[in-house]
């Protein structure tokens, strides 16, 4: 069985860190991207390779291209041939109604999410497909279950980046099918991550889990299983697919 040799963006915590977690009792070779939590990051690195699994961690931006560019490289110097991309890193503003938002923080939280996505995934075909020697492989983008609800009154602008991410989803997966690479989502609902602080509300699963049909707030190994899955030799006839993950809702 070739290597596998995966990608985490924004691998350091929440569903990144529990993907890595889960991908390395699965025998994954991996690559913990982040952005500033070095010492986050470094701890990554260390479970991992206590789980017996190698692994790296690079510090890149991905909203700025020359880092996503280095990133790559280190991960084709270190590493070998990437076949495997989970596309996680994302920043989430604090709550506000759309009245509120302005360009500065509309721009800073698109680069992020949609640009920085659209920049790995344009690095990780031009490893993976086949006209290029590559081996194919799987990407796997977190979107949101806010792509469909919105996420009014909270964060539309962050919604409105995952709505990007369900497109790319979709126009990469045809794109690339032929080149042995598979593209697919999972939409996360209410996970308890340490993201919901960052939007100023670090009990907002426990507010809003009563209003949930299963009732309860999801857990980030929940949905690291479901992208350890499409990374997977087991979802060999899955693209273009979206796997929702928010307790019914």
């Amino acid at each position: 069985m070739k290597e596998r040799i995966t990608l985490i963006t924004g691998g350091d915590r929440g569903i990144g860190r529990a993907t890595a977690l889960t991908l390395a009792q699965k025998g994954h070779t991996l690559c913990i991207g982040y952005r500033c939590r070095q010492d986050r990051a470094a701890e990554t690195v260390e479970l991992i390779r206590r789980a017996g699994a190698k692994a790296i961690a690079v510090q890149a931006d991905i909203a700025d291209e020359e880092q996503v560019m280095a990133l790559f490289q280190q991960i084709d110097r270190h590493l070998g041939p990437l076949t495997g991309l989970v596309n996680n890193a994302a920043v989430l503003k604090p709550q506000a109604s759309v009245e509120q938002l302005d360009a500065a923080r509309i721009a800073a939280l698109f680069a992020v999410n949609v640009t920085g996505s659209f920049l790995c995934a344009r690095e990780a075909v031009k490893r993976m497909a086949l006209r290029h020697g590559g081996q194919g492989g799987a990407i796997v983008n977190v979107s949101s279950a806010a792509s469909r609800l919105g996420a009014p009154h909270e964060y539309v602008d962050y919604a409105a980046s995952k709505g990007a991410i369900d497109t790319l989803t979709v126009g990469l997966s045809r794109e690339v099918a032929a080149q042995g690479i598979r593209v697919n989502a999972v939409r996360p609902g209410f996970i308890y991550t340490e993201m919901h602080a960052d939007g100023g509300e670090a009990g907002r699963v426990d507010r809003v889990k009563a209003q949930l049909p299963m009732g309860r707030g999801g857990q980030p190994e929940e949905v690291a299983q479901a992208i350890a899955w499409l990374l997977s030799d087991e979802a060999s006839y899955v693209t273009g697919s979206f796997l929702d993950m928010a307790g019914g809702r």
